[in-house]
C-alpha cells in the first residue's frame, strides 16, 4: 500500500477502531491510520490474515497494531473487546464500521433464521458498537463514527437482498445518531464504496468480463482498490472533518 497522499497531524496517537480490519478494505484503513501514527485497534476472525497484517505493519514501522480475534455477531464480546482497547488505549476516537458480508443468495431460499443472521452481521453491531463507545468519546471531547454503506443501495443490486437492507438500513442509522450524538461533539457519517476489487471479490465474484462492464459505468477508467477508500475515511476521522456529519460520501469512480 502507498503512503497516504495527506497527512494528518490531529491522527498522531489517535485512538482508532475498525471492524473487519484484517482483509480487504479493512486492512486498508488499518495501514493507513497506523501510518498517521494513531494507535489503532481492530477485530476480525482471520487470525492469519490478521496477524500478517500486524507484523507487516510492525516490520515497515517498529510498532504493531493491536488485534483481537472477534465474531461482531457477539454483541457482548465486542463490546468487551471495546472496553479493553479503551481501558489500554484511552478513548477510542475513531470507530469505523467497516466489517460487512456480501455473500449472494436467492430471495426465495432466505429464511428467517439467515435473514435473523445477516442482520446481526451486517446492521446490528454498527450500532452496539457505537453504544459502547459514544460516553467516553464524548467525555473526552467528541470524535467521528464512521459507517460503510454499499453502492449496491443505489444500483438496487439482486441476488443479496439481505445485504441490500441491512446497507439501506445504514444511510438511516447514520443520519439518526447524527442528530442524537452532535450535540456531544460526535460526527456520524457514511462512506459508500464502489465496486473495490478486493481479493475476496475478485475470487469470488467478479472475473474480466464483470470488471470491463464495472468499468464502463464508471465515469473514471479505473480499477478501484481498498487503498483508494482509505483517504476518504482519514479525512472524516481528522480534525479537517470536523463540520462534516450525516452525510454519504462515495468513493466509486462516478459509478452512483
Amino acid at each position: 500500500m502507498r503512503e497516504p497522499m495527506a497527512r494528518y497531524p490531529s491522527l498522531e496517537e489517535h485512538v482508532v477502531f475498525v471492524t473487519g480490519g484484517g482483509g480487504g478494505i479493512g486492512a486498508a484503513l488499518v495501514q493507513a491510520f497506523h501510518h498517521q501514527g494513531a494507535n489503532v485497534a481492530f477485530v476480525d476472525i482471520d487470525d492469519a490474515a490478521s496477524q500478517a497484517l500486524c507484523r507487516k505493519l510492525e516490520a515497515e514501522t517498529g510498532r504493531a497494531p493491536c488485534y483481537h480475534h472477534c465474531d461482531i455477531r457477539d454483541i457482548a464480546a465486542l463490546q468487551a473487546v471495546i472496553d479493553e482497547v479503551c481501558e489500554r488505549h484511552g478513548p477510542i476516537r475513531t470507530l469505523i464500521n467497516n466489517a460487512a458480508n456480501d455473500d449472494r443468495h436467492d430471495w426465495r431460499e432466505v429464511s428467517v433464521d439467515y435473514w435473523d443472521e445477516r442482520m446481526s452481521l451486517n446492521l446490528r453491531p454498527m450500532f452496539f458498537s457505537t453504544q459502547a463507545v459514544a460516553e467516553r468519546m464524548a467525555q473526552a471531547g467528541g470524535g467521528s463514527i464512521i459507517n460503510f454503506g454499499s453502492i449496491s443501495v443505489r444500483l438496487a443490486l439482486g441476488n443479496l437482498p439481505t445485504y441490500v437492507t441491512a446497507k439501506a438500513a445504514v444511510h438511516g442509522l447514520t443520519r439518526s445518531l447524527a442528530r442524537d450524538l452532535g450535540e456531544q461533539n460526535i460526527r456520524v457519517n457514511t462512506v459508500v464504496p464502489g465496486c473495490i476489487m478486493t481479493e475476496r471479490q475478485l475470487d469470488k465474484w467478479i472475473g474480466p468480463e464483470d470488471e470491463a462492464r464495472i468499468r464502463e459505468h464508471q465515469c473514471l477508467k479505473v480499477r478501484l482498490a481498498p487503498e483508494h477508500v482509505a483517504p476518504m475515511v482519514l479525512f472524516l476521522a481528522a480534525d479537517d472533518g470536523a463540520q462534516l456529519t450525516g452525510q454519504e460520501f462515495h468513493v466509486d469512480a462516478g459509478w452512483g
